[in-house]
């Protein structure tokens, strides 16, 4: 697809689509390329008046539709994302730099979390509860908490607000979300499927702009009752906290550092393809990447030489090229903390087994790296690198592993890989937390929780209990006149 193709941007308020009050725009790069092609519509504060009073009426009308009937046409927005998944993954690849089959693959894992979510809301069920009084009938009713500010970052431009756009929508709340200004297209489309499958005006809203302005303007504004955030933890507790002063809920996705446990039973082959496949995934550039590993001495030689092997077949470049397995990172801040990562490692005694630089020319790529004999205190076993970064230390016991693994304050995925039944006891009981999968790499289907704890957030953006949130319960005892 040539890049004259990617069009600009405009915000989506009441049902429409619109340039900004002030006119001004922020322009987009094509990660791959360096070059500006196109333009988003940056919100002002009048702009965010309007978006939220129309929220505000959208809720009114979106609450008393049936469930039944909002999941038709959930449903049917789906089915448009299916229809349009080549074009907007184009648009994706243009924006983000992903290659084309990852960006495809998520907008059809969006339709099928919309599709989830809205066979779902039909069965968020209220109760009756048997009354201590015979003249009394006592229930739980679940009610739409009201209209939703959600926030989202670059890395999923489509996966990261379809999880809170279909949770607010299947429970009756109306949605409006600040997506990110670096890739504006993608998350465009995905709201225009909705709008063009007759979701009335107002339900749902899409705003850019200054993202420190926008959030303390939602999270403040009083329509709004319900915050939702997937990006780093040191904006997630600030937005935390100011949704805490205004008493709103809120549901927050913050970083990781995925340790990946490799027993001395483990098969290697598996392990190799499925976390190798799973870390140069976007790049690196995922929440629940696996980052830190944590190899058996037994067999952490091997395993290096083979995700060397995995890491060098890789084919980097632009990601509309047929055949590239990795593209660019995002922007130039990547490249930068990229750059740092590896000398950091170099300078405490980490050996740079593969990779580890920028290419020369013009985009933002960079190298599949494999660190290993990896000291703790560099900073890649600290610090989420959210990057092509795999960095490889050994250890002797599986409770030494589960230590190192539980040592930071991250808890949103981990990934382990053994034969034992033991083992696997072992490290679901005592790894802290929020997803674990064992012997493959992560399938964070719908139906499953999605979540994390300690630093990493809370709540669940997957699952029943994803819906939770966007609900209020209502006690109602009536006794016969």
């Amino acid at each position: 697809m040539d890049t004259a193709t990617y069009t600009d941007t405009l915000l989506l308020i009441d049902g429409e689509w619109c340039a900004s009050a002030s006119g001004k725009t922020i322009d987009v790069a094509n990660p791959a390329t360096g070059k500006v092609i196109g333009k988003v519509a940056h919100a002002g504060i009048a702009d965010l008046e309007r978006a939220v009073a129309a929220a505000r009426r959208g809720f009114e009308v979106w609450r008393k539709v049936p469930a039944y009937d909002r999941a038709a046409l959930m449903r049917k927005a789906a089915a448009l994302l299916r229809e349009r998944a080549d074009s907007i993954a184009r648009l994706m690849t243009q924006e983000q730099g992903k290659p084309f089959a990852e960006a495809r693959i998520e907008v059809m894992s969006g339709a099928d979390i919309i599709e989830w979510f809205a066979d779902e809301g039909r069965r968020a069920y209220g109760r009756i509860v048997p009354a201590r009084n015979p003249a009394a009938q006592q229930s739980v009713i679940k009610e739409p908490v009201g209209p939703v500010a959600a926030f989202t970052p670059w890395n999923f431009p489509v996966n990261q607000v379809v999880r809170k756009l279909s949770a607010a929508l299947t429970t009756g709340c109306s949605f409006l979300v600040k997506a990110p200004e670096e890739t504006p297209a993608s998350p465009a489309q995905l709201l225009r499927a909705f709008v063009d499958a007759g979701v009335p005006a107002g339900v749902v809203g899409l705003v850019y702009g200054d993202p420190a302005e926008i959030s303390r303007f939602l999270i403040s504004h009083p329509v709004i009752r319900k915050v939702t955030f997937t990006g780093s933890t040191a904006v997630g507790k600030q937005l935390a906290a100011l949704a805490g002063q205004h008493m709103k809920r809120a549901t927050m996705e913050l970083g990781g550092h995925a340790p990946v446990i490799v027993a001395e039973d483990a098969d290697l082959a598996l392990a190799v393809r499925a976390a190798g496949g799973a870390k140069f995934r976007n790049a690196g550039q995922v929440c629940i990447s696996p980052t830190r590993f944590l190899v058996h001495n037994s067999v952490r030689e091997e395993f290096a030489r083979e995700l060397v092997k995995h890491a060098e077949g890789l084919k980097l470049g632009d990601g509309l090229t047929e055949g590239t397995t990795l593209g660019p990172l995002a922007n130039p801040r990547r490249l930068t903390a990229m750059t740092s990562i590896v000398a950091n490692a170099r300078e405490k005694g980490a050996t740079v087994a593969t990779g580890g630089e920028r290419l020369s020319g013009g985009g933002n790529f960079f190298t599949p790296t494999v660190l290993t004999n990896v000291p703790l205190d560099a900073d890649v076993f600290n610090e989420e690198p959210f990057g092509p970064i795999a960095a490889i230390r050994g250890f002797d016991s599986l409770e030494d592993a589960i230590a190192e693994a539980n040592r930071l304050p991250y808890g949103l995925a981990g990934y382990a890989f053994t034969r034992s039944f033991r083992n696997v006891h072992l490290l679901s009981n005592s790894l802290e937390v929020g997803m674990l999968w064992i012997n493959q790499p992560a399938t964070p289907w719908p139906e499953m929780p999605f979540g994390g704890v300690k630093d990493s957030g809370y709540g669940s953006e997957g699952g029943p209990e994803a819906l939770e949130p966007y609900l209020v319960t209502k006690s109602v005892t009536v006794m016969s006149a």
